[in-house]
């Protein structure tokens, strides 16, 4: 791969390369796509999707859009200090196309701020609750009337393709969704494939998948204007600032997590300062520790430390590999190379012990599996009736809040994404509201 292709401007629609400046002096091409994730419906509703506990009612919790916003800082200061050094490897960069490391920066912050964007409420446990529907339960109805592909993506549904889906779906006459750059697009798809065929490998790319049917042909068209390279599969390789987006998130819901544990109660605050104290200790200035009087100073303290050690990790990993990851052929998340990676494991084990899987998270998800089941199954019967042409007055109120014409949609394919779509958008507390009202509860 090229870096002259990856840094690509374009954006959907367009039909010329673009220049560095767009619409004003002030923002360069790469911040407006920053602004227009920030300025978006779909990411404000983040301040109310769970990040570690559903339908938490503290302030010490971060939601999906705190954890986004801090997982856009880190990810900015990862792509500007890899700029850098990019620059020097490959000085026509900026002598002959004029890109600078604010560039790379820019590119991975606007990425990482819409990393989260396709989620579900309720989290990951969302994503399954939807799958799980489609797999196991009323929505099984459906498989006949679906190709192999598109019945998979229903029944594996994913948060990274429903994110693609939001960034670039046309809707109300306007095209490409967000109009982001092809940069920022090809950095923000952890999983550049389709859902089938899917046959998990040891190479992180091949986790999950990226892209729905619905989108695969604009799909096409960005890997193709990236250079991104065909890996067998349906699968293409990561463009490669795709693992500094992905650094930010292992760090931040590493150490925040974490960090959100404590402050909840659940992670003993002696056992925590150990083990954070154990990933800094090659940094750790004890004068300035000792004199740190309260958890919460030392907490905040260590956490900083942390955080600024694991970027720099992070970044030297990417420099050190990058002909590899150019090629394709860099196969796991950066921070698996770490020297810390033993100290990360241990920080995780508790995180998933004391949090994950605390009384709470998994009272929650319980709660938000049903609610989701029940979404989808009155949603997609008002779709599914209104299609055969014998939509009920219910039907009708239902569909009134989805805020789309089920005439429009010429498959049940198409519908059915509509559907999944829409109760995606929810935020954890909407969702439970509607739910309460389709109950009968007012």
């Amino acid at each position: 791969m090229h870096w002259e292709q990856l840094l690509s401007l374009r954006k959907q629609g367009d039909k010329n390369k673009r220049l560095r400046i767009e619409e004003n002096e002030t923002r360069l091409g790469f911040e407006v796509d920053y602004d227009r994730v920030i300025f978006s419906s779909a990411f404000r509703s983040l301040q109310d999707k769970t990040q570690v506990i559903p339908l938490s009612k503290t302030s010490f919790v971060h939601t999906r859009l705190t954890h986004s916003l801090e997982v856009s800082v880190v990810g900015r200061s990862l792509g500007r200090i890899v700029g850098k050094e990019i620059l020097k490897k490959h000085p026509q960069l900026q002598n002959t196309h004029g890109y600078q490391f604010n560039d790379f920066g820019a590119i991975v912050a606007a990425a990482s701020l819409a990393h989260d964007i396709g989620n579900p409420p309720f989290g990951h446990s969302g994503e399954k609750a939807i799958g799980d529907y489609f797999l196991n339960g009323i929505g099984k109805r459906f498989k006949e009337q679906l190709t192999e592909k598109e019945y998979q993506d229903f029944v594996a549904f994913e948060g990274n393709a429903n994110g693609f889906k939001i960034l670039t779906e046309s809707k109300n006459g306007v095209e490409g969704g967000l109009r982001l750059t092809f940069a920022t697009l090809g950095a923000f798809m952890k999983y550049p494939k389709q859902s089938l065929p899917h046959k998990p490998t040891a190479h992180v790319a091949d986790k999950k998948f990226g892209v729905f049917q619905s989108e695969t042909s604009f799909f096409n068209e960005v890997v193709t204007e990236l250079g991104l390279l065909e890996r067998g599969n349906n699968g293409y390789s990561r463009h490669p600032l795709t693992f500094l987006v992905e650094a930010a998130d292992d760090i931040c819901y590493t150490i925040i997590d974490f960090e959100d544990g404590i402050n909840l109660g659940l992670i003993e605050e002696d056992i925590a300062l150990e083990y954070l104290i154990n990933l800094v200790r090659d940094s750790l200035k004890k004068d300035i520790y000792s004199r740190l009087k309260t958890v919460q100073d030392r907490l905040a303290y260590l956490r900083s430390l942390a955080i600024n050690t694991l970027i720099a990790e992070a970044a030297a990993i990417f420099i050190e590999n990058e002909e590899e990851i150019l090629k394709g052929t860099f196969s796991e998340a950066l921070l698996a190379r770490s020297q810390y990676k033993a100290q990360i494991a241990d920080i995780i084990k508790i995180s998933v012990e004391k949090v994950y899987q605390s009384t709470e998270v998994m009272e929650k998800e319980i709660a938000g599996y049903a609610i989701l089941s029940t979404l989808l199954d009155v949603f997609t019967t008002a779709f599914e009736n209104h299609q055969k042409g014998r939509p009920r007055h219910y039907d009708k109120l239902l569909l009134a809040l989805v805020d789309c014409d089920p005439t429009k949609s010429e498959s049940t394919y198409g519908y059915l994404m509509e559907c999944c779509n829409y109760i995606s958008s929810m935020t954890d507390g909407n969702a439970l509201q509607i739910f309460q009202k389709v109950k009968g509860s007012l």
